[in-house]
């Protein structure tokens, strides 16, 4: 169920937070809102990084999003929120996968768009956060979804109150560690609440899949060498030992051998 909060004329109101690194984009929304009085808009922010603190500390119950944006994109920084708002996405860019937007965030709205595009944005927005209807459980989805369009170049993980972004090439392995996956680089592993199969699947070609737990980069083998009937060991240069299936051997030897 939704929390809204109360103005002095006891009207139900609904908080808005708006994100993108574009001040006249912001605008036009603050503009729009004003049609909208159970709507105020508790902060803005222009980068990905202050607008996770402001999410932290106003927890607002609808969100307008920018995706592209220096930092952290919008993608990645829905990625890092516990518990995600509603979402209406606002971007200037038509590649992403926007079917899968509308199914799984309230709304898309493609730069430049019309008051009357922005309202029917907006009765959705309000539909689903007065009924208290739970926000779709896609968001994950979602992010696997649009991802999928191009490979990761670099991963957003939160530490705490901190946030790192890694860049792919840095990953030394991928191990699997219960509902998450821990990335490990030279220096350190960081957590993260995505699978297996989204790596393997949104990786670049030179990651390969060599165990049910382990997703290695290539660049990063030492050698391989056989340990028992359909079992392999893998050295890195790192020094770490991991295991290797037949079929992550061979995936394996393939890759080296481009």
């Amino acid at each position: 169920m939704h929390c809204l909060t109360q103005d002095k004329s006891n009207t139900t109101m609904i908080r808005t937070v708006i994100v993108d690194d574009e001040t006249p984009a912001r605008d036009i929304i603050k503009y729009y809102l004003k049609s909208f009085p159970k709507v105020e808009t508790a902060g803005e922010a222009n980068n990905g990084f202050d607008a996770m603190k402001l999410i932290r500390k106003l927890k607002p119950q609808l969100i307008f999003l920018d995706i592209q944006m220096p930092k952290l994109t919008g993608l990645e920084l829905l990625e890092l929120i516990d518990r995600p708002p509603e979402i209406i996405f606002s971007t200037a860019y038509d590649q992403y996968a926007i079917h899968a937007f509308e199914q799984n965030a309230i709304d898309y709205l493609l730069k430049p768009y019309s008051k009357e595009r922005f309202d029917v944005a907006m009765q959705k927005a309000l539909q689903r956060i007065i009924s208290g209807a739970e926000t779709p459980s896609g968001i994950q989805t979602l992010n696997a979804t649009t991802m999928q369009a191009d490979t990761l170049a670099r991963i957003a993980v939160k530490v705490r109150h901190r946030i790192h972004i890694i860049p792919v090439n840095d990953i030394c392995f991928i191990e699997a560690d219960g509902d998450y996956v821990k990335l490990h680089t030279k220096d350190n592993a960081y957590l993260k609440e995505k699978t297996m199969r989204y790596f393997e699947e949104n990786l670049p070609t030179h990651f390969i899949r060599i165990h049910r737990s382990y997703i290695v980069n290539v660049n990063e083998v030492a050698k391989i060498e056989l340990y028992e009937k359909e079992s392999y060991r893998v050295y890195l240069k790192t020094g770490v030992l991991l295991k290797a299936s037949s079929t992550g051997y061979k995936a394996l030897k393939a890759a080296i051998s481009l």
